[in-house]
């Protein structure tokens, strides 16, 4: 019984030995294949998205965009292999520093904000993974809150849908919000 427990964990965190892993690299694609996690959990990833992610793992890993997308098609095909997150979020633990992980969960809320709305399966993925990564929560909040003002900056220029922002009474967009 054991052995099988070994076998089934050592199969989830050897989710990055594939080729994908050896050509872009391990950190590379678990961070992606977070990302994407992200982008997937309300149930649709659109070009909004995945542009987002394009973004943030050039800027990241100081990348071309050409190999920012190879990252996102196989985190993807990572993500679809294997629906543990404990994979992706132990190489992350393992080979970041405290810093670096923080800019990861923002990263993490850029792409939830992305869509112009926070879903509650995105908002729990948020604390899942905080949490896996060793990510307190008041600095995941202040990541959250720093991708949120981000997003309404860029909201404010066009580039980006606006993001709503919860409030007492319900949700508000951000060009309702100064109204």
């Amino acid at each position: 019984m054991f052995a099988r427990i070994k076998a089934l964990l050592s199969e989830n965190t050897s989710a990055l030995s594939g080729e994908a892993a050896e050509d872009l690299g391990e950190l590379e694609v678990a961070a992606a294949a977070l990302l994407v996690e992200a982008a997937l959990m309300d149930g649709n990833f659109d070009p909004v998205e995945r542009g987002k992610i394009a973004q943030l793992l050039a800027r990241r890993f100081e990348i071309a965009a050409e190999r920012a997308e190879a990252l996102i098609e196989a985190a993807e095909a990572q993500v679809r292999r294997t629906p543990q997150l404990y994979g992706f979020t132990r190489v992350v633990k393992d080979k970041f520093a405290y810093e670096d992980r923080v800019e990861l969960i923002e990263m993490l809320w850029e792409v939830a904000y992305a869509d112009g709305e926070l879903h509650d399966f995105e908002a729990s993925l948020m604390r899942r993974i905080a949490g896996l990564i060793y990510v307190s929560d008041r600095d995941s909040g202040a990541a959250r809150k720093r991708a949120l003002d981000r997003a309404e900056a860029e909201a404010d220029t066009g580039t980006e849908r606006g993001p709503k922002r919860e409030t007492e009474r319900g949700t508000e967009t951000s060009s309702e919000k100064g109204s």
